[in-house]
C-alpha cells in the first residue's frame, strides 16, 4: 500500500489506498430499508381481536342466561340429550368393535344401551332432561367430591392440603343438595353461570382494550 504522495500535483483522486478494500460504500443518500412485520408481529396485533370477541360472547351469552333462565336450561337439557345418544352409539361400537373380552364387551354394551335410553328420555319434555342434567351432575360432585377429601386426607405431602380436603366436602355438599332437589338447584346453577359469564365477559373485554394499547407499542422488526 502506497502513501499518496504530497504536493500540488497530487489530489484526492490519486489517493490508492482504498483500492483493495471490499467493502461495498454506502450512498450517503440511501433510504432506509423498510421495516420487516412477521408473523409474531402480526400475532400480538391480532390477539387483542380474539380476546375481545371472547369476551363479547361471553357477555351476551351470561345476559342471555340471565333473561330467559328458563330457555337456557331447556337448550342445556337437550344438549345433554344428544350427547348421551352420541356417546351411547360409540360405546355400542366399541362393544361389538374394539374390546376383546366378553366382560369388557358386555359391560360397554350395556353402557351404551343405557346412554341411548337416557339420551331418548332427555327428549321427551324439558323437564325429563332438566332432571337428569342436575342427577347426573349431582352424581359426578358427589363422586369427586369423596375422591379428593379422601386423596387428601391420605397424601400428607399434597400441597394446600387444608384447602384440597375444604373443597371436597364442599363440592360432596354440593352435589347431595343437588341430587336431593334437582330442579331448584339447577335454576341457581344457571343464575351463577349467568352471573358467571358476564363477569368473564367483562374481564376479557378491559383485558382485550389494554392488550391492544400494548400491542400499539410493539415495534415492528427491521429487515436484517
Amino acid at each position: 500500500m502506497t502513501e499518496a504522495p504530497s504536493g500540488p500535483s497530487w489530489g484526492p483522486e490519486f489517493d490508492d489506498r482504498r483500492a483493495h478494500d471490499t467493502r461495498v460504500p454506502r450512498a450517503p443518500h440511501d433510504e432506509p430499508e423498510p421495516e420487516f412485520e412477521g408473523p409474531l408481529f402480526a400475532l400480538s396485533k391480532a390477539a387483542w381481536q380474539v380476546v375481545l370477541l371472547t369476551g363479547v360472547a361471553s357477555f351476551i351469552l351470561g345476559v342471555l342466561v340471565l333473561v330467559w333462565p328458563g330457555a337456557s336450561l331447556f337448550a342445556a337439557g337437550i344438549l345433554f340429550g344428544v350427547y348421551l345418544l352420541i356417546s351411547g352409539i360409540f360405546q355400542l361400537v366399541a362393544a361389538f368393535g374394539t374390546h376383546r373380552a366378553t366382560s369388557l364387551r358386555v359391560l360397554a354394551f350395556i353402557s351404551g344401551a343405557l346412554s341411548i335410553v337416557l339420551g331418548l328420555f332427555c327428549f321427551r319434555g324439558p323437564m325429563q332432561s332438566i332432571l337428569l342434567l342436575a342427577l347426573w351432575i349431582g352424581i359426578g360432585w358427589l363422586i369427586r367430591g369423596i375422591t379428593q377429601t379422601l386423596a387428601a386426607i391420605h397424601d400428607r405431602t399434597m400441597p394446600a392440603r387444608g384447602w384440597q380436603i375444604f373443597l371436597g366436602i364442599v363440592t360432596f355438599i354440593a352435589g347431595i343438595v343437588l341430587i336431593d332437589s334437582p330442579f331448584r338447584s339447577v335454576a341457581v346453577l344457571t343464575l351463577v353461570c349467568g352471573i358467571w359469564l358476564v363477569a368473564v365477559g367483562v374481564v376479557e373485554i378491559v383485558t382485550a382494550v389494554r392488550m391492544r394499547s400494548h400491542a400499539m407499542g410493539v415495534p415492528p422488526l427491521e429487515r436484517s
